[in-house]
């Protein structure tokens, strides 16, 4: 089966959701961050060879409608949640890169039943636990200063827009992070704390090259969910799933083998 592109209306169809689904087995929902559902694709495709993987569009993003009222991270939650509802999912696992991870970490702290585990990529949304650091704002340097923040070789993987349109496209998807989570920015405070009440097996795989949330913000976050496994990966940056996505692919297989 190949990808199939759908929609579905949440909420009393007052909230229209855009996703992929491709493969068939045991389902991962693939959250993405800042980048959009592209930066999700190609793990997508690798997982779909032997599994399930469904990778919605947040709305607001390339070009998905979102309602005014839907501007906060515990919407999205809400939404995915109710995705899962809707699709009869179950032993679910949730992969989330950047803010994509921070949803995920949300979710699984909703106590659903539907989901079997979590893995974080590279997650935002905890604070750095240091007054004198913060999450960096790629947006706000100059394009080949961000990617050397984004990515361990950025010369062969640095997204380029293709031209005017695609520029805008992507300065209308950093628009939309900042409207879900903008201030305090790429984190909520209680979060850290919250994450101890975490019942749900977590995989945090981090590319040591990031210096958007670097190692250290990493194992902060492991080491703030109950028997959270930590995973550095070398030659990686803020997407490790392009980057190294063969040894992601293992990682998760890994994990999710050893789930019940």
């Amino acid at each position: 089966m190949g990808v199939q592109k759908q929609e579905v209306e949440l909420f009393s169809e007052t909230l229209r959701l855009a996703f992929t689904d491709e493969g068939e087995g045991r389902p991962f929902l693939l959250l993405h961050g800042g980048a959009g559902p592209a930066s999700m694709s190609g793990l997508g495709g690798a997982l779909a060879k032997h599994a399930r993987a469904i990778i919605p569009t947040h709305p607001g993003f390339n070009g998905q409608p979102r309602p005014d009222r839907f501007a906060r991270i515990d919407d999205l939650v809400l939404a995915y949640l109710s995705l899962l509802e809707r699709l009869d999912l179950r032993n679910v696992v949730v992969v989330g890169n950047s803010v994509g991870g921070w949803i995920a970490a949300e979710l699984a702290l909703r106590k659903s039943p539907r989901i079997a585990g979590i893995v974080l990529l590279n997650a935002v949304g905890i604070d750095t636990g240091r007054a004198d650091r913060s999450i960096v704002d790629p947006m706000k340097l100059a394009p080949a200063e961000r990617s050397a923040v984004s990515f361990h070789n950025p010369a062969r993987f640095a997204f380029a827009p293709s031209g005017p349109e695609a520029a805008a496209a992507m300065a209308h998807n950093q628009q939309t992070l900042r409207v879900y989570a903008g201030e305090p920015f790429m984190h909520e405070p209680t979060l850290r704390s919250r994450l101890a009440q975490l019942s749900v097996p977590a995989l945090v795989a981090w590319g040591e090259s990031d210096r958007i949330v670097d190692v250290d913000y990493g194992q902060l976050y492991a080491h703030s969910m109950p028997g959270a496994r930590f995973e550095r990966l070398r030659e990686a940056g803020h997407f490790p799933q392009i980057e190294q996505l063969d040894e992601v692919v293992r990682l998760i297989g890994d994990f999710s083998a050893g789930l019940r």
